[in-house]
């Protein structure tokens, strides 16, 4: 709405202004028919501009984002037509609001830049831009704004929540607490507060209070915001909690709060079908989750309904393919409070039929069409001057069978290889790679980042010093470089984000990089974010800022969950991994999130195993 919108010499309330419903009315389609038939008739320009962005407010509130954006602009050419026109920036902030609302991001940036040249201090439009900025994963941008909105206002507590989401996507936990706690102490009753510190405990595996937090942001009511749609994001991650917790039912009624408030919200729909197939009604999981995929609703700034519809597809294809689900992958029952064991879960026996059993012909035959496919399977256990690992070696083992038995043309499998091994490993394999139309590397075992670089750990490192890492580890830029020649795609799987005893006992000699803002200056305790381009894929065990979680059994959670998965018939591979990650995320009870970098070209699919 054009608050504040004036001409030199004179209030615009003074002058023939449409009718109050085209301003005021509650009711969004009266408003609308208001200004569409003020419109109709011969009016003065700044009339005119003011009824286009009232009808403006109206088409955003239906989500009608072309036509929103069409009044805005049709507004903005006739402000030449006026004199001494002042609030201009309230424009372009309401198209800004329409192009993030269609998923125009950089439209979206140039408006608010417009109102930000404009009218500097206008720090809502710069949290609006931060929004934006976190969408497109440019999280230093993002931060930079959000610490400018709170400079010139300390006590915006939407802004500290704004700011801890970003910490969240960071793995910053600590500091996504912090900011949400000062929002909390700012204003008592922000429940979207509660619920962003709710899913932060929850990825420490701390159900408890996460459970509390919820709990709260369900029952307050926050006056800056649309109390229904405030409630939603708590009673989804409420109903996320419980259904780790193996509360079902209690899920499924949360489910059905948020369905009250908006029946066609994508993870609400989402939040149906993973409560029904956890108890195991599939018919009605795969009804919830096409409905999920058919829905447009859409929310202004969030990327969650896109998100969830990737996830109902994902979930779907794996109930499509007529292969059961999975085995659970930890042997404890449902998680009711914090691990006792902060670096390992109780895992069960891999019993995927694909590590022991050949796919059918008829789907290697399928498979084969994909091209010619190649692996290097790396496991390291036996590190000699760190304690030994038991998981890598045997992940390792039942990774390589794996692959074997689905078709892949070649499979290297090291175990407990040193740095001449990995690098003439490497070396053969880059040569492999030049015929073949996929490349795949696995490895499990210990992974850092030093002064920004991430490397791959052999058994014979010592890293006494930060500097050793390049002479005695494997960079990961060297792995990704031995199959760039790769065809079509190129894949690298990591479980190398444990907590590294490397990093505890390492000299800090070499000169400090320029701080990130991952914080990954000097040596880290696990791998840092990488830049993926072309046809590739990078996927790491735990999300950066997490630690990968060891197997009180014989395999990793991440391994356990992988090697069920990939066999699944006829899903394309980056739903394995959305699958993949729900799995991990179940059986660590949310403290280790599997994450995925990079993105394929939508010219061809990608199966492991292809459907019939």
């Amino acid at each position: 709405m054009l608050v504040g919108l004036v001409l030199a010499g004179g209030n615009m309330a003074a002058r023939a202004a449409p009718p109050g419903a085209c301003k005021q009315s509650t009711n969004i389609d009266k408003k609308i028919a208001s200004c569409t038939a003020f419109l109709a008739r011969k009016t003065s320009v700044l009339d005119r501009i003011l009824a286009l962005d009232w009808r403006a407010n109206a088409w955003v509130e239906k989500s009608q984002y072309d036509r929103a954006i069409a009044d805005v602009t049709e507004a903005l050419a006739l402000v030449p037509r006026t004199r001494g026109l002042r609030g201009l920036h309230v424009i372009y902030a309401k198209r800004g609001e329409a192009f993030a609302g269609k998923g125009d991001l950089e439209s979206a940036l140039q408006d608010y830049g417009a109102v930000l040249r404009l009218k500097p201090g206008d720090y809502g439009a710069r949290n609006n831009r931060a929004l934006i900025y976190r969408r497109q994963r440019k999280f230093a941008l993002a931060l930079a704004d959000y610490d400018a909105v709170l400079k010139a206002n300390p006590r915006y507590a939407i802004a500290f929540n704004n700011r801890s989401i970003v910490h969240n996507e960071l793995g910053n936990f600590e500091k996504a607490i912090a900011d949400a706690t000062r929002a909390i102490r700012i204003d008592s009753k922000f429940g979207n507060a509660y619920a962003s510190r709710a899913g932060y405990f929850q990825r420490q595996g701390d159900l408890v209070r996460a459970l509390a937090d919820a709990d709260q942001a369900v029952k307050l009511r926050h006056p800056r915001a649309s109390h229904g749609r405030a409630q939603e994001g708590a009673l989804a991650t409420r109903a996320d909690i419980h259904r780790t917790m193996g509360n079902l039912p209690l899920a499924l009624a949360d489910c059905e709060r948020m369905q009250a408030i908006d029946a066609d919200y994508v993870p609400t729909l989402v939040c149906f079908g993973k409560t029904y197939e956890k108890m195991g009604d599939i018919d009605q999981a795969r009804t919830w989750y096409e409905r999920a995929i058919a829905s447009r609703n859409e929310r202004r700034f969030e990327s969650t309904s896109t998100d969830d519809r990737k996830d109902a597809e994902a979930r779907l294809a794996a109930l499509n393919s007529g292969v059961p689900p999975p085995a659970p992958v930890v042997t404890s029952a449902p998680v009711t409070k914090m691990p006792a064991n902060a670096k390992s879960v109780a895992t069960a026996p891999i019993t995927a039929k694909i590590v022991n059993e050949p796919i059918a012909n008829e789907r290697l035959e399928t498979s084969a069409r994909q091209g010619r496919r190649v692996a290097l399977v790396i496991g390291n256990s036996a590190y000699r001057s760190v304690s030994a690992l038991t998981n890598p070696k045997n992940d390792a083992t039942v990774m390589a069978a794996a692959l074997r038995n689905m078709g892949f043309a070649s499979v290297t499998l090291a175990l407990d290889a040193t740095r001449e091994t990995m690098v003439d490993h490497l070396r053969r394999f880059a040569e492999e790679s030049e015929t073949a139309d996929w490349a795949m590397v696995y490895y499990a075992g210990h992974g850092i980042e030093v002064q920004g670089q991430n490397y791959l750990i052999p058994v014979d490192a010592r890293l006494a010093a930060d500097r050793d890492a390049q002479f005695e580890a494997v960079q990961l830029d060297q792995v990704m470089g031995a199959m760039e020649s790769a065809k079509k795609l190129r894949l690298v799987i990591l479980d190398a984000c444990r907590d590294n005893p490397f990093a505890a006992k390492m000299r800090r000699v070499a000169a400090p990089l320029v701080a990130s803002v991952r914080g990954a200056v000097g040596v880290a305790r696990g791998l840092g974010e990488v830049s993926v381009s072309g046809a590739s894929l990078v996927v790491f065990a735990a999300k950066h800022g997490q630690t990968a979680l060891d197997g009180d059994g014989a395999n990793s959670p991440f391994a356990s969950a992988l090697v069920q998965r990939i066999a699944t018939p006829g899903v394309e591979i980056n739903k394995v991994f959305r699958l993949v990650r729900d799995d991990v995320l179940d059986a660590t009870a949310g403290r280790q999130e599997p994450y995925t970098y990079g993105s394929l070209p939508g010219r061809e699919d990608f199966f492991f195993v292809a459907a019939k």
